[in-house]
């Protein structure tokens, strides 16, 4: 039985679903299938149910991921062993962040890594916060840096490294919203004002309570994926949004927005840690990374 096989068989099992799946292994989807085809032959059960829409595993895969994990594993340790009497730490982990979470909480992380795991590699893709778990459960990546969600799947271990206030801005620049915001002496008239808004996320579904408890109806002016650019939009005097506190820190446009203060209550920060599969952390790399994070103090950004 092949190696190659047992990689593919878990990342099938772990997306289900051919294209993810021939993504991770860098293959194509019909090579995928042949292999996966002859592991199953090699066994001598089906180990999933497939079709055109959807893709299952049957009762006997189920029971073969434990030995495919083992297999593996004890493979890694012989190798290890091997070349390597010293016993170092190999592996490759995939990690998706925000822009701002890799020079921020990636940073602390990985400069323990190298100094303490040198052999351990590190692929990290970047993109919108609001994805970050689902990223992980669909196994696009092994790790993500993400807030911390009022119900986590059951599925995701997750460490609190940090936390971050939300804050309110506006431009400094005149422009019609910064006359909004200094023509009324009773305080700010939030419902007259144009928002930049996320997409979809945690800091969205945030705002939106927000609005609602303080019966704000807030106008839309534009939907963004991810933060950084929308610091950008409302320094242009487009609107105003509400950011991480950790965002505008690292932002080079700071200096060109303002942080407005509400009357009302402000609203509620979010934890910040590092998600992962529970399943996924008894592999050597991704405990590592898990036990470097665990010794960060939490704290507030």
């Amino acid at each position: 039985m092949e190696h190659k096989h047992l990689n593919y068989f878990l990342a099938l099992a772990k997306t289900l679903h051919f294209g993810r799946a021939s993504e991770l292994c860098h293959i194509s989807a019909p090579t995928l299938s042949r292999n996966i085809k002859h592991l199953e032959e090699e066994v001598g059960v089906a180990l999933f149910i497939r079709d055109n829409r959807s893709v299952k595993l049957t009762r006997e895969g189920e029971s073969f991921i434990d030995y495919a994990t083992a297999t593996l594993a004890n493979w890694q340790r012989f190798k290890t062993n091997v070349k390597d009497p010293q016993q170092h730490i190999y592996g490759k982990v995939s990690i998706y962040c925000s822009v701002t979470a890799s020079y921020s909480f990636l940073h602390q992380i990985l400069e323990q890594l190298r100094a303490q795991h040198q052999y351990i590699e590190i692929t990290l893709n970047t993109g919108d916060p609001a994805l970050a778990i689902n990223r992980v459960l669909d196994g696009h990546e092994l790790m993500a840096i993400a807030a911390k969600p009022n119900k986590l799947p059951s599925q995701i271990a997750f460490v609190d490294i940090g936390h971050s206030p939300l804050l309110l801005i506006g431009p400094k620049i005149q422009c019609p919203i910064t006359q909004k915001l200094t023509q009324n002496s009773d305080g700010i008239n939030w419902s007259d004002l144009e928002f930049i808004v996320p997409e979809q996320g945690f800091s969205r579904q945030r705002l939106e309570h927000w609005w609602r408890k303080n019966n704000i109806h807030g106008k839309i002016y534009a939907q963004v994926a991810g933060h950084e650019a929308m610091v950008s939009m409302v320094s242009l005097g487009l609107g105003v949004a509400m950011v991480p506190k950790i965002v505008l820190d690292n932002s080079p446009l700071q200096d060109k927005v303002q942080i407005l203060t509400p009357k009302m209550q402000a609203p509620e920060g979010f934890d910040i840690g590092l998600a992962v599969l529970r399943k996924e952390l008894n592999d050597p790399a991704i405990s590592a990374l898990w036990n470097i994070a665990q010794t960060l103090e939490a704290k507030a950004i």
